[in-house]
């Protein structure tokens, strides 16, 4: 299983939210790419990174953080974030990202969404499934949509996206655990899922859980820089699997 780090850009800053809310913004690192190099050097080999500006403005804020790690790191970048129009989306592939995360623009413009998947191809494109309360939620996560998590899932696994990075939001830097129960229900149900753990993983114990039912990767937070889950224990992870 793989580990991915997140950062995530305020003002082209390293910051983390809980619950997704902006007034609940803790600075961790004030040089993005630093942070990003510190991981690849434990053995790191991908990177979530959202711009949580563009998530709000409804467009890329921080392009020159994805263009800066692109070009100081071999990290594979997954990218989300203000990609609301076909356009950024090119512009985030432009700039560096080896896929994209669509939410927001999944949930409430499916149209554009078929015409990501259709112009950049599927296996491109990673299906954003924040939620709470099983319904998706969607605009910086400030919207609760009435769209049903498994159906959204099944609508665009039926268009062969088939990585899915699943958020539960209740869940999102409290260092309380993922939602385990609910991961295992969408990996028994989709047969060939590509699931993205990602909120509340607080120990190198959970991510043994997460591995034991069948996630393909997850999404490390604040466990990462609150030091609850150290980096050799990353290192280690990353190295040899334990």
């Amino acid at each position: 299983m793989k580990l991915i780090p997140a950062i995530d850009l305020i003002n082209g800053k390293c910051v983390r939210l809980t619950k997704g809310a902006y007034n609940t913004k803790k600075e961790y690192h004030s040089n993005p790419t630093e942070v990003a190099l510190g991981f690849e050097k434990l053995g790191v080999e991908r990177l979530h990174l959202v711009d949580l500006d563009g998530a709000k403005q409804k467009k890329i804020v921080n392009s020159y953080v994805l263009e800066q790690i692109k070009s100081k790191t071999n990290l594979t970048i997954d990218f989300g974030g203000g990609l609301h129009e076909i356009q950024e989306v090119e512009k985030a592939f432009d700039l560096g990202a080896s896929y994209v995360t669509l939410g927001s623009m999944a949930a409430k413009s499916t149209d554009k969404a078929k015409k990501c998947i259709q112009r950049f191809g599927a296996k491109k494109i990673i299906l954003g499934a924040d939620f709470l309360n099983e319904q998706i939620a969607v605009s910086a996560w400030s919207e609760q949509s009435n769209i049903n998590l498994f159906d959204f899932i099944q609508y665009y696994m039926d268009l062969g996206v088939k990585t899915v990075i699943c958020t539960d939001i209740s869940k999102d830097g409290m260092l309380q655990g993922p939602s385990t129960h609910i991961y295992q229900k969408l990996i028994s149900r989709f047969d060939d899922i590509k699931l993205i753990a990602s909120g509340g993983v607080s120990s190198i114990q959970d991510i043994f859980n997460l591995e034991a039912i069948g996630c393909q990767a997850v999404v490390l937070g604040k466990a990462i820089y609150e030091n609850k889950i150290t980096p050799s224990e990353l290192k280690n992870y990353c190295n040899n699997g334990m």
